[in-house]
């Protein structure tokens, strides 16, 4: 079985996962997908199926990416908790268990984590080297999800779980929340406004994981973000220039939080200060097509890639 330009793409159905499927496609992969039973996008494999079938899926390709996991966009109940933490983790031990059965596994293995795993960081930023994790539910998800991809023994696979910034673009990502608070005139600081958002945008993804899969040379967890770390205050000032918000109300972190429970989400997304340094694709000389905050965002308001 020829492994040339096959990829495993776990969890497609999502906004990254359907814009990966499409840009994979556009450049000749031929992809093969692992999803919920009863999905709309017929996956190859669903994680009902046991390892032999999932092994049969994943033999002789040369790409798996893992971006399965349930949105943690909800309350933090109990329930909700249990349900984000088994997304991410029982999918991994899935895929850890039917790699070890492949003939021919394939020779990379890209596995979502998130730059959120770093402690709450206004001091400095965060990079693979000497970035200190932090505490709270997010952090030990993200904990137990890149331990899950380091207990696997793949000796014929290289496993990199990659800490993703918020991602953003258009027709979807993280943005959606901050453009309609624009347009609603609430689109001023939110909370102290200091702290740091790291980002990255759909497309330099797609293109980060092309990248680390042909640099055999970069191992252990890499870091996904745009250097271009800007404060609340300044996204929101560039989110509004976007969305031709004349003026943004600020929204001080008690108001966040009442209206987070009214929405049943939590504030994290908002609140927590994430300074996400992507030393490793700095040092290997990744370029990307999106480097700058301000102008991402323009054209992601225009609907444009």
């Amino acid at each position: 079985m020829s492994s040339t330009r096959t990829v495993v793409l776990a969890g497609a159905s999502g906004f990254i996962g359907t814009y990966f499927r499409r840009r994979l496609e556009q450049d000749g992969w031929t992809v093969r997908t692992i999803g919920r039973k009863g999905a709309k996008s017929s996956p190859a494999a669903t994680w009902e199926d046991d390892d032999a079938g999932l092994a049969r899926v994943l033999d002789g390709t040369e790409l798996l990416v893992n971006l399965a996991g349930r949105s943690v966009s909800c309350r933090y109940s109990a329930r909700n908790k249990a349900a984000i933490m088994e997304s991410r983790v029982s999918t991994t031990a899935a895929l850890r268990r039917a790699v070890a059965l492949c003939r021919q596994p394939p020779s990379t293995w890209l596995n979502a984590s998130t730059g959120t795993i770093y402690r709450n960081a206004t001091d400095g930023p965060q990079t693979e080297r000497d970035g200190e994790l932090g505490t709270g539910f997010s952090v030990d998800v993200a904990r137990a999800w890149e331990a899950e991809l380091e207990a696997a023994t793949t000796p014929g696979t290289r496993k990199i779980p990659l800490r993703i910034a918020i991602v953003l673009g258009p027709g979807g990502g993280a943005l959606r929340p901050f453009a309609n608070l624009a347009r609603l005139g609430l689109g001023g600081r939110m909370g102290p406004g200091t702290q740091k958002f790291s980002w990255i945008h759909v497309e330099d993804l797609y293109r980060t994981v092309l990248f680390v899969h042909a640099r055999k040379d970069i191992t252990g967890p890499v870091n996904v973000a745009s250097p271009d770390v800007v404060d609340n205050r300044e996204l929101m000032r560039m989110v509004r220039r976007a969305y031709r918000a004349r003026f943004g109300v600020p929204t001080p972190a008690w108001l966040l939080r009442l209206g987070a429970r009214l929405i049943r989400t939590e504030t994290e997304l908002v609140l927590k200060s994430r300074w996400v340094q992507p030393q490793k694709l700095l040092d290997h000389g990744f370029v990307y097509s999106q480097p700058e905050l301000g102008r991402a965002l323009l054209q992601i308001a225009k609907g444009t890639p």
